[in-house]
């Protein structure tokens, strides 16, 4: 895995702890490390982390404990509300290794319960949790260019927002603790009802024998036009979804705005409505298949 070339802002050194080397984390934290950070990496599969350091140096450790030990940021991209509370407050979590005055940011996307419910120990224990989750892909963080959505302590922000921004192209304090988890619900909102209907306008283009490669030339240019539109609207047409967002990482997010919307009386037809459509994808064996294989249910 390489990261792309990117100038990186002159910020102090830190002592950094990156937990969770996936396709996320992996180049958040190749970053940080070429950034003039002193990184020390966990995954839970111990050969990931070895091959991490062979690629871009630094230092692993058996446990997400140990990584934490001596840290002043720990950075977590783990996979739910259960992966993050037992790399944080497990028998070898990152709680239990942490001095007074560290910080932890969160780029796993959870419910924002579990933002609350972290920040909390982490006060009693006199360091500080900020909830993070990230838009931009793979992509994005191998060219260094996510958007993150932090929540929690204002200072604490603050202190390691120029750290965010080794992998971030915009990095925003929203509020209090749980605001960050909330604010990327609304993406996924948002990013889910685009993805169906740009399926169902390729589709209809399809079956009405356009040539879509045209036709996207044309309205991406006009008030039509999206992110998802022009990166994945060429690969709609050409039925390739073997890379991007995982249907199977979608529904699990769009399970946790669901709940979240009951909890707040919110209605959200459409987003239920794809929900199950995705729920389609996965009974097609496309669980692993980008986001945009919606399409997939309409040919």
């Amino acid at each position: 895995m390489n990261v792309a070339d990117k100038t990186y802002d002159p910020t102090p050194a830190r002592r950094i702890a990156c937990i969770g080397l996936g396709t996320m984390g992996a180049p958040m934290a190749a970053h940080l490390q070429r950034a003039g950070h002193t990184v020390t990496v966990y995954n839970r599969t111990a050969s990931k982390a070895a091959d991490w350091v062979q690629a871009h140096g630094g230092h692993s450790a058996p446990t997400p404990r140990e990584a934490a030990q001596r840290a002043d940021i720990v950075v977590t991209c783990v996979g739910n509300d259960d992966d993050l509370r037992e790399v944080c407050t497990g028998p070898q979590g990152v709680f239990h290794g942490l001095a007074p005055g560290a910080v932890v940011v969160d780029h796993t996307t959870t419910s924002a319960e579990v933002a609350r419910e972290l920040a909390q120990a982490a006060r009693e224990r006199g360091f500080s949790f900020i909830d993070a989750p990230v838009s931009g892909g793979n992509l994005g963080a191998i060219n260094g260019v996510l958007t993150v959505m932090c929540g929690g302590d204002a200072e604490a922000y603050a202190r390691t927002q120029p750290v965010i921004a080794a992998y971030a192209r915009a990095v925003t304090y929203l509020g209090e603790s749980g605001a960050g988890q909330l604010a990327k619900m609304v993406n996924q909102v948002a990013v889910a009802g685009l993805l169906q209907g740009l399926a169902e306008a390729l589709a209809f283009g399809q079956k009405a024998g356009l040539d879509m490669t045209q036709v996207l030339n044309v309205i991406s240019q006009g008030a039509a036009s999206s992110w998802q539109m022009v990166n994945r609207g060429p690969t709609m047409i050409a039925d390739q979804f073997d890379f991007g967002f995982a249907v199977d990482w979608m529904r699990k997010d769009l399970g946790l705005v669901l709940d979240e919307g009951r909890r707040l009386g919110a209605r959200l037809p459409a987003t239920a409505l794809v929900d199950q459509f995705y729920a389609d994808v996965q009974a097609m064996e496309g669980g692993r298949l980008d986001t945009s294989s919606l399409i997939k249910r309409l040919r």
